[in-house]
């Protein structure tokens, strides 16, 4: 008969701890598992992409209930542990009792709140969940002020994420510089410059006194008499050990649950893992060491002999943009040396630390390519006496050898650490590979290297490289999704050569192994098909993202933005006063100009939608797209007309662009600008498509971006005339249209191709850019018409299918 196991903490280190003992032990137990969370497993680390919008939370989930369902594992989310009864073995909640013949405690921490007045007011969140996370998303719209307490990994992830988001973020951090405990004050200052280039204003040695307000936060108030406004607080000063289960029970606790090498508490039936834990008087709070004890717990208790041996760690920050690399003992003391590397034009800072002839810390910023190479000979104690004199410019130059982009990888021995989360050297990635492993996903699943933070995937990468050598291709195109084998080009291409029209066609002919097809394939087919066919294929509504089937952004409240057209930039009295009219009439909470020069109504109801659009298309005005996959907007500056320095007419231009281009589906969002002269007022080289005007005609530059990625445009071609211009646009477009997989932006599309192809493409064989022009129009013929006027939407499909809120009658 199975043993009774029952786990409390659904966390990183319980989760990891069920892989391996279901590999190990499989049908040893029978296996409950509670959770405070109403959720199963989720890689926590990655909450801090979560907050920036960068990922979505079901990606970052790692057990879902068909996982835990096909491993015979009872779920009990939401209910909350209270007591254990070490003399019945039972755990108590407020459902009941369930007995146990072992118990797995993985409480994981509480945050530590600073004892000061406000501190229970709302708006007040510390950072250890999803719903913390959801507070500070909800909290961090544009415009917003928001307080991150404490200068630390997880403070300045928190910080980051909201700034991406729009709010105006300040740091307040009791210390001279940021991340004290992982960087000296020289990356702790450029680590402070860079985040001050982001937005985020950063005060440090700055003590908190109190937090402001009357039924919210309102503002943070320091022993300085500094006062910053906020709209949210979130507070990152530390974690503690979640302790108080394990004290009621009496079990020995000093800062955390003291446990021995097998990970046993002072119950023999009792074990305790992950950041609730205290082994030989150290607490653990990196994702590292809590996968190690994950492995000794499952041998433990599959009554295999195991010892838990912390190891060093090092630390990364996960902040876009930002590249940082800590390691080992970098405190000054007798008896040590530096080197050090500056570099300040590319805000390059390289530390090492060295004790005699050993190497004993390691700060890099800016560049941190060799952090892996310096960490391996931290950890095992190498003499570094023979390659002193270029230690700090890492492996490649190690003796004074020529750089080789791959000797940094070349020189790590097999038991060099390459995945610092989850414990994996380079050892067993080659062997993996060797066992068939030759795709990253493969490598991922086989090992779960790159499978947590995602900052070695570059490294596993160069592995990966350098053992298949001519076999190994980066970033190895996908399957399209679970639903076939097919790439996203296989499909593209097959759909074009086998003449298939519709979306059961291509499911049936292709092979799909599912009925209907997911939300991932059934949108990117839907674009596929009204590409390649738009005079046979009729656009499919449901197999579109919300946004989309809706005609207008959905907002987190459940509201919608309406953006009317307005053509370069430019509107008319007439259509502010309907834009006006029409804020008053449906009480339009917040009325507001874009970045891209349009007008945004916030807070539409959407049963409100087409009544709204009704009268602004009575008005002349057109749908915007500002939720499509197509045409967002052409931003022009005042040209020739009006200022003193434009050399052609930049908005007539960007008028005509708008009209020739909009309506048209795209296999992501595409913005243009076209700029009076090269002081570059409408920011046209960030954009998708840029012009640029100057005394000889116009510069067209592509494959620009300003969002999660910052990218210069890259120069397409230089023409003379107007004409070539709007030719040579809707050509360029036509063919991203035609070749790139959907939701790809041009930039990264460019990347893929190759600018030479696009210019032999569209500015090279003249021929062929009439033809890709002529199957633009083609095209825009079908679906150059605003969504709200081409058809009267369907009532029902608008308004609530029932209003629960009225009383039945009796």
């Amino acid at each position: 008969m199975a043993e009774r196991l029952v786990i409390i903490g659904a966390g990183m280190a319980s989760g990891r701890m069920l892989e391996h003992l279901l590999e190990t032990a499989p049908g040893r137990y029978d296996i409950t598992l509670f959770n405070g969370e109403p959720r199963g497993n989720y890689n926590r680390i990655m909450l801090s992409p979560v907050l920036s919008g960068e990922k979505t939370f079901g990606e970052i989930v790692t057990h879902d209930a068909d996982w835990y369902a096909a491993n015979g594992i009872a779920c009990r989310f939401g209910e909350h542990v209270t007591k254990i009864d070490r003399a019945r073995k039972v755990v108590v909640t407020a459902k009941g009792e369930t007995p146990y013949d072992r118990l797995v405690i993985a409480t994981g921490s509480a945050p530590f709140i600073i004892p000061v007045a406000g501190k229970d007011l709302p708006g007040v969140v510390s950072y250890r969940d999803l719903e913390d996370t959801n507070a500070m998303i909800a909290a961090a719209k544009p415009g917003a002020n928001a307080v991150v307490i404490g200068g630390g990994l997880l403070g300045l992830e928190a910080a980051a994420g909201m700034a991406l988001r729009g709010a105006k973020v300040t740091v307040i951090h009791l210390m001279g510089h940021l991340m004290e405990r992982q960087l000296d004050p020289a990356a702790g200052y450029l680590l402070q410059k860079d985040l001050e280039k982001k937005g985020i204003t950063v005060h440090c040695r700055g003590a908190t006194k109190a937090i402001l307000g009357h039924d919210r936060v309102e503002a943070v108030l320091l022993e300085d008499g500094t006062i910053y406004p906020a709209d949210l607080v979130c507070m990152a000063v530390g974690i503690r050990p979640e302790t108080r289960l394990a004290t009621d029970a009496h079990l020995e606790v000093a800062r955390g649950i003291v446990v021995d090498d097998q990970l046993r508490t002072s119950d023999p039936s009792v074990f305790a893992i992950g950041e609730c834990v205290e082994h030989n008087k150290q607490l653990f709070g990196l994702v590292a060491p809590l996968y190690d004890q994950a492995k000794i717990l499952a041998r433990t208790l599959a009554d295999e002999e195991a010892i838990f041996q912390p190891v060093q760690t090092a630390t990364k920050l996960k902040v876009t943009g930002v590249d940082l690399f800590s390691a080992g003992d970098f405190a000054e003391g007798p008896g040590r040396e530096d080197i050090v590397f500056r570099d300040p034009g590319r805000g390059i800072y390289k530390r090492l630390i060295l004790e005699g002839d050993r190497l004993i810390g390691a700060v890099l910023y800016g560049d941190t390519a060799d952090g892996s190479w310096f960490f391996g000979l931290i950890k095992d104690g190498a003499d570094v006496a023979a390659m002193r004199d270029t230690l700090i410019f890492g492996p490649a130059f190690a003796g004074g050898s020529k750089a080789d982009p791959m000797a940094a990888v070349a020189a790590l021995p097999p038991e060099a650490e390459i995945c610092g989360c989850n414990g994996v050297c380079k050892g067993r990635i080659v062997q993996a590979i060797g066992g068939g492993a030759t795709t990253l996903d493969l490598v991922r699943a086989e090992t779960k290297a790159s499978s947590s933070c995602g900052t070695c995937t570059g490294l596993v990468e160069q592995v990966m490289a350098l053992t298949l050598g001519a076999g190994f291709t980066a970033n190895a195109n996908p399957p399209m999704c679970k639903c076939t084998d097919h790439t996203h080009e296989d499909v593209r291409r097959l759909i074009k050569s086998q003449g298939l029209k519709s979306i059961p066609a291509v499911m049936q002919e292709l092979g799909w192994k599912t009925v209907g097809g997911c939300a991932s394939c059934r949108p990117a087919l839907n674009y596929y098909l009204l590409s390649d066919w738009p005079l046979d294929y009729r656009d499919d509504r449901q197999s579109r993202f919300v946004n989309e089937r809706n005609h207008a952004n959905i907002q987190k409240d459940g509201t919608y933005s309406v953006v009317p057209r307005m053509w370069g930039g430019v509107t008319t009295p007439a259509e502010l006063r309907a834009i006006a009219d029409a804020a008053d009439k449906y009480s339009v909470p917040m009325v507001k100009v874009t970045g891209g020069q349009r007008i945004d109504l916030l807070g539409v109801r959407k049963e409100d939608l087409p009544a709204i659009w009704a009268d602004l298309n009575d008005a002349g005005m057109v749908s915007g797209h500002a939720y499509a996959k197509g045409l967002r907007t052409v931003k022009t500056c005042v040209g020739s007309e009006f200022c003193r320095f434009g050399t052609q007419d930049s908005t007539g231009l960007g008028i005509r662009l708008e009209k020739l281009l909009w309506g048209s589906w795209t296999p992501a969002k595409v913005k243009l600008a076209v700029s009076g002269c090269p002081r570059n007022c409408a920011e046209a080289t960030c954009k998708d498509v840029g012009v640029v005007c100057v005394d000889s005609g116009y510069q067209i530059s592509v494959a620009g971006a300003a969002g999660m990625d910052v990218k210069e445009t890259e120069l397409l071609c230089s023409v003379a005339t107007e004409e070539e211009v709007l030719e040579i646009v809707a050509a360029f477009v036509q063919l991203y249209r035609e070749n790139s997989r959907y939701l790809h932006r041009i930039y990264k599309w460019v990347a893929k191709v190759g600018l030479d192809w696009c210019k032999a493409q569209v500015v090279e064989d003249r021929a062929n850019r009439r033809a890709l022009f002529d199957r633009f129009m083609l095209s825009q013929s079908v679906y150059q018409t605003d969504p709200w006027a081409a058809e009267p939407p369907i009532r029902k499909d608008w308004t609530p299918i029932y209003d629960l809120s009225r009383e039945a009658a009796e």
